[in-house]
């Protein structure tokens, strides 16, 4: 069966994850995520992706960026998974695939879904269960977006700027965002459209980037068209 084509447009906002092939771990300590943030924020910029949120985890990793271009994120993606893995198996003399096949995205509608995106990525080592806080995990942009640490790989959505017009009321209301978890309804929807390469938003947001793409983002109906039987017979 043909891989299902991926849909990116430019200046739409998509939620990227990669993971490591067999759920195996990606990152064996700091000195790997450095280098992979280090070659993150050099291909973002080379291939024009604006980087609003990311968290490594020690077997996957997630995005959430903007690109300029239609080829901006696969381009992105593409340089950065190559030079990570000629690293990662240089280092522990290893050889073979690292990444579970492809990247998986989806694309994300602003106005409903954004800041959800955000939640649900800066929140990943919380449900995790290896912090009980956003705050007390180190790989992961709430550092920058919910505490105002500096950060150039990070750029700040304008949803997310919107969220205040001072700085110090924009990170006090973000940081309110995490006093209450993703909704698991929420979680299976960003899950099942990312796995799935389908878009995050309401109706009008997915025929709008149908058209634009002329790609299908939403699933396809189960069972079988209506008046099959009817066809069939007719045909005999």
């Amino acid at each position: 069966m043909p891989r299902k084509l991926r849909v990116s447009l430019a200046n739409v906002a998509e939620h990227v994850i990669q993971r490591g092939n067999n759920r195996q771990a990606i990152f064996a300590n700091e000195d790997d995520m450095k280098a992979y943030l280090a070659w993150l924020k050099q291909y973002a910029k080379k291939y024009e992706v604006k980087i609003h949120a990311w968290v490594l985890m020690t077997n996957h990793v997630h995005l959430l960026c903007t690109p300029s271009s239609g080829t901006g994120i696969s381009l992105m993606m593409q340089s950065l998974g190559r030079m990570y893995v000629m690293y990662f198996n240089k280092t522990y003399k290893r050889s073979g695939t690292l990444w579970e096949g492809r990247y998986r995205s989806c694309l994300v509608q602003n106005e409903v879904y954004l800041l959800e995106l955000y939640r649900y990525i800066e929140l990943n080592p919380v449900r995790a269960g290896i912090v009980d806080e956003a705050s007390q995990y180190g790989w992961s942009s709430y550092h920058c977006n919910g505490l105002g640490k500096f950060n150039d790989l990070v750029t700040p959505h304008a949803l997310y700027l919107s969220i205040a017009q001072h700085q110090e009321k924009r990170l006090f209301e973000y940081r309110a965002l995490f006093s209450r978890h993703v909704d698991i309804k929420l979680i299976d929807n960003i899950r099942k459209a990312t796995s799935k390469g389908l878009a995050l938003g309401n109706d009008k947001f997915k025929e709008t980037i149908e058209t634009l793409s002329g790609k299908r983002v939403t699933e396809k109906k189960r069972g079988r068209a209506l008046g099959w039987r009817k066809n069939k017979e007719t045909s005999i």
